[in-house]
């Protein structure tokens, strides 16, 4: 358990403990069956990933942690976490890791597993702005910013749109507040490549001596 400790702050206990009953069987494997994953399973918790990780004093969970929750296969807590999209993909922590786990790219896998189950910390702003750059992509080929930043603010910031006004008339007048969206031609092709991708990193279905 932890207590907010601070002088005045009202007595809020968190449990840390996780229970048996919170495992999600089976997770674990799954991200390992993503390409770039599979030597997950190789980690030692070092703390070197936490440690060379610019960004890890503001996770509620350390990049070591997130590793050692997957492989316990605490679904819920590695995907609602905010970690995983507080990484910066700066590739520090796959070049330091002394077993070569490719740690970067488990983070980009379980974003991914967290934008498509939706179980991304709401109104978090970097999930729902890869989310809605995912679809206008994979529906139109190309981003529209001026659409793209407008979705972002309604879905994670409504006040934001209200205090920029001023930089939105900046925009309107020097012809930068394009709202028709850009396409490019041949979108379906697009869409079935994209269809043929996420097919090939869906993890491979159990057979029924695994799901025993």
């Amino acid at each position: 358990m932890q207590a907010d400790l601070r002088p005045g702050a009202p007595t809020k206990v968190r449990r840390t403990i996780k229970y048996e009953s919170e495992r999600v069987k089976g997770f674990g494997r799954e991200v390992m069956a993503v390409p770039g994953c599979d030597q997950l399973v190789r980690c030692i918790q070092c703390g070197t990933c936490s440690g060379t990780c610019p960004l890890s004093v503001y996770m509620d969970h350390s990049p070591r942690q997130i590793m050692a929750l997957v492989r316990a296969d605490f679904k819920d807590e590695v995907l609602r976490s905010n970690s995983i999209w507080l990484c910066a993909s700066c590739y520090a922590c796959t070049v330091e890791c002394p077993r070569e786990i490719r740690i970067t790219d488990i983070m980009y896998a379980l974003k991914q597993r967290a934008i498509k189950e939706r179980m991304y910390p709401k109104r978090f702003p970097i999930p729902v702005l890869a989310r809605e750059f995912t679809n206008m992509v994979s529906k139109k080929g190309r981003i529209t910013e001026t659409l793209l930043v407008m979705r972002l603010f309604m879905k994670a910031n409504l006040l934001a749109v209200l205090s920029s006004w001023r930089q939105g008339i900046g925009l309107v007048r020097t012809g930068r507040f394009v709202l028709r969206q850009e396409r490019i031609e041949h979108s379906a092709e697009l869409a079935a490549m994209l269809a043929t991708t996420d097919s090939q990193a869906e993890p491979a279905p159990k057979t029924n001596q695994e799901a025993a």
